[in-house]
């Protein structure tokens, strides 16, 4: 595979959960941090992802906020 976004991490599936047409996929990226990424279930499917996969999460964002009270 080759991708032009440079925010690529390995990691490993810790679960999928569907829901009505969004599925949240927890990777663990190791050092204790996970990533959740909110795809469709039809992506889940075609790309027939379940636990203990490993996978890249790749990150593509224009923005990244972060807020304080």
């Amino acid at each position: 595979m080759r991708i032009s976004a440079r925010n690529q991490i390995k990691g490993t599936v810790i679960d999928v959960k569907k829901g009505a047409t969004t599925a949240h996929v927890r990777v663990d990226i190791g050092g204790g941090q996970t990533v959740t990424s909110a795809i469709t279930n039809e992506a889940v499917d075609e790309l027939g992802i379940k636990a203990k996969d490993h996978v890249v999460v790749v990150i593509k964002a224009s923005d990244v906020m972060i807020a304080v009270d």
